[in-house]
């Protein structure tokens, strides 16, 4: 049973780890849900500082379309990005995943334990495919913080790419050449862009692109589950018949990158829906269906792939980050020095 949530210790993609189960001595009802908590919250947190710059790049790529190409690859925008914005530029709405990863953690935490409460049976072991409909409701549930974290997100992401496109073409306009120079971006905080879009929009303006973050968030579930426990029983045991933590690690890292890839397509029509600023004569789109007969009229099925490897690389680390979290125990440490527990 060790490990047939990792994926619930991790988000998606860059927005924070989910309920990884492990087979520890179990924790008494009292303290689990808050230890999960704690164990989840440093692994979010630690995972987001080291991954960011990455899905940062995944941004804009992904947004970047044709005849308004910026960017050649991830290492060539971040290379742009320190130039021309600096090492802090690549966290540029970091503070916003940061700020928010704590209470998106609670609702899906607290939702699989619901669900998993609602689909056993007498207290006996959830199957496969339970344990994958658990994960698909605490995935639907945990849209009410994902969806407007990652619309202000991408907002700030790609707020330096747009600045760098006009700068290119102001270049090109007064016969310069296509260097980009330096960006001095006058972006709004995340303060600013959620009181906007609260006062023109109401609250669906911080929810827009909530079908494709479900279309994006739950076949991910279904995916991760079955293709993580398939793996993690290959190889040896241990003598308590657990999964070894290197089998465990690499089964959830490939796991959780083949999902990612797997889900892209949507992940790409998710972003360009959420983005509220485009460049020049990019595309604007009235929906999931017309965006994508659109990336496909314009620019090709190839287009639904782009940024797929920069969300591997962002989901490889964020599962062992939480493994190595979740395997010290952090969680279980700070809540026995707190007063009245059980040591």
């Amino acid at each position: 049973m060790r490990n047939v949530q990792l994926f619930m210790l991790l988000k998606n993609e860059s927005n924070g780890p989910t309920e990884f189960r492990c087979d520890r001595p179990p924790l008494t009802l009292s303290n689990s849900l808050p230890a999960k908590l704690i164990n989840g919250g440093i692994a979010g947190l630690i995972g987001v500082t080291c991954v960011f710059p990455i899905d940062l790049a995944k941004t804009r790529l992904q947004n970047q379309q044709n005849g308004s190409r910026i960017y050649t690859s991830m290492s060539d925008c971040l290379i742009k990005t320190i130039r021309s914005e600096g090492f802090c530029g690549m966290y540029r709405g970091a503070a916003v995943n940061l700020t928010l990863v704590t209470p998106e953690k609670a609702i899906k935490l607290a939702a699989n334990d619901f669900f998993r409460h609602q689909l056993s049976k007498d207290g006996q072991k959830l199957t496969l495919v339970r344990e994958m409909l658990a994960g698909c409701g605490a995935g639907t549930c945990q849209v009410i913080i994902t969806t407007p974290m990652e619309m202000l997100k991408i907002q700030l992401q790609d707020a330096g790419r747009i600045e760098a496109q006009r700068k290119l073409i102001g270049q090109h306009t007064r016969g310069g050449g296509a260097k980009v120079n330096v960006v001095r971006l006058k972006s709004p905080t995340a303060l600013q862009l959620s009181r906007d879009l609260l006062k023109d929009k109401g609250i669906a303006g911080l929810y827009k692109g909530l079908g494709a973050t479900l279309l994006r968030d739950v076949p991910f579930s279904i995916i991760y589950f079955p293709l993580f426990a398939n793996l993690n029983s290959l190889g040896r045991r241990n003598s308590d018949g657990s999964a070894p933590f290197y089998i465990s690690f690499l089964a959830g890292c490939f796991a959780g990158c083949t999902a990612a890839v797997a889900v892209n397509p949507v992940d790409v029509v998710k972003t360009r829906l959420q983005s509220l600023t485009r460049g020049r004569h990019e595309d604007t789109y009235g929906g999931v269906t017309d965006c994508v007969s659109k990336i496909l009229r314009h620019e090709g099925p190839s287009a639904f792939l782009k940024g797929s490897y920069c969300r591997a690389l962002v989901i490889a680390p964020l599962f062992g980050i939480a493994q190595v979290v979740y395997f010290l125990g952090v969680g279980e440490f700070v809540l026995s020095l707190l007063p009245g527990q059980k040591h």
